[in-house]
């Protein structure tokens, strides 16, 4: 069954919102600049307030941007002067409330958009488009049911069956499975994924959920006070942080004051942090002498019972123990009285985990750290 027919390129570029508040105007986005290619799945990652849904918004068009300038394959959408209607944008858009017609039938809540756009379709076709959506999200069965006896999953996806029913170039997603239970929230992740990955459509998703982000996205743009702070792959956005900020957000992080000592020609420098020294990959510019923060994962963290005969390993002892299941995370205690928070991934971890108060060895591997300049 043919369905979208492709994903168009959105191009944001100096995208810039204020609010009137009291008789002063309030900045929310500050020259925001991405493009999102053909058929990519491109997620705004951050927290509250930091402007990714009043983003989204001016994209959809349910906003009056102030500046900046909104295209979608050539198209101007808006200008700090022009401002295209929602309905003539060729997007689809799934909130986070669902926005589900109570009184109205599943299938009603999908063909009704068609029946009352301004280039409404005629009834067979309408009909048709309905139905091919519904059947897209599994629905299909269930057209004839009240919109209230759905699921909260299933909800969900009759929103996401009426955004796609028009076949739009470009799908907006607002934190759309933040009502879900964890469990249906991976779920409904992986179902997402994969039908924006088989119709070839462009899709913008708003979340801050680090996870959610990270396992759907091609790209990730994470935003902070109004700006996008790092765009980058997710694994890339994750090892490879630009700041403190996008470290701690992104995942959880260990992250050590440090000075550096030395520098070679490859990229390295050795730093002093926990009273020793440790090798690191190091950004060109930051000289000896400068007080930086080195930053790594919890399961780059290596432990051992006897002493390795290797680079970055520092004594500690173990003052907690979780088990997470397939997870096992403790924190150990270097000798100088800071910490490093450790995890051991896999079926096998509660095997192969360090118990509380053991006196062990912590081996931060180089490649698995990284210097952030102060």
């Amino acid at each position: 069954m043919t369905h979208a027919s492709g994903g168009g390129r959105l191009v944001v570029d100096g995208l810039e919102k204020q609010y009137l508040l009291d008789g002063a105007e309030i900045p929310v986005v500050k020259g925001v600049t991405f493009t999102i290619e053909p058929g990519t799945f491109t997620s705004l990652l951050g927290p509250s307030g930091c402007g990714k849904t009043t983003t989204l918004r001016c994209v959809a068009g349910l906003e009056n941007s102030n500046g900046g300038v909104i295209s979608l394959d050539g198209k101007v959408l808006s200008t700090g002067s022009r401002h295209v209607p929602p309905d003539k944008r060729d997007v689809g858009m799934v909130f986070q409330n669902y926005a589900i017609w109570p009184h109205m039938t599943v299938f009603a809540n999908a063909v009704f958009p068609l029946q009352v756009s301004e280039g409404k379709l005629p009834k067979k076709e309408a009909k048709k488009r309905a139905m091919e959506a519904l059947e897209l999200v599994q629905l299909d069965g269930f057209a004839h049911r009240p919109a209230t006896a759905l699921s909260g999953g299933q909800q969900q996806r009759l929103a996401l069956a009426r955004a796609l029913a028009h076949r739009p170039r470009l799908l907006l997603l607002d934190e759309p499975l933040s009502n879900l239970d964890a469990k249906l929230r991976d779920t409904m992740r992986n179902e997402l994924r994969s039908l924006q990955q088989r119709l070839g459509i462009t899709a913008l998703y708003v979340t801050h959920d680090q996870s959610e982000a990270l396992s759907m996205s091609d790209r990730v743009a994470v935003m902070n006070q109004g700006r996008i702070v790092q765009e980058a792959a997710p694994r890339d956005l994750y090892y490879q942080p630009a700041d403190r900020f996008v470290a701690d957000f992104v995942g959880r992080v260990n992250m050590i004051p440090a000075v550096v000592r030395d520098r070679d020609g490859d990229g390295d420098a050795v730093v002093e942090a926990f009273g020793t020294r440790l090798i690191t990959p190091c950004p060109s510019g930051v000289a000896k002498g400068t007080d930086v923060t080195v930053t790594f994962r919890p399961e780059s963290v290596r432990w051992h019972e006897a002493e390795p005969d290797r680079p970055n390993v520092v004594p500690a002892r173990v003052v907690r123990v979780e088990f997470l299941g397939e997870i096992v995370e403790y924190e150990a205690e270097i000798l100088n009285g800071q910490s490093v928070v450790g995890s051991i991934v896999g079926r096998g971890a509660p095997l192969n985990s360090p118990a509380t108060g053991d006196a062990i060895f912590i081996e931060l591997t180089p490649k698995a750290c990284r210097v952030l300049a102060a």
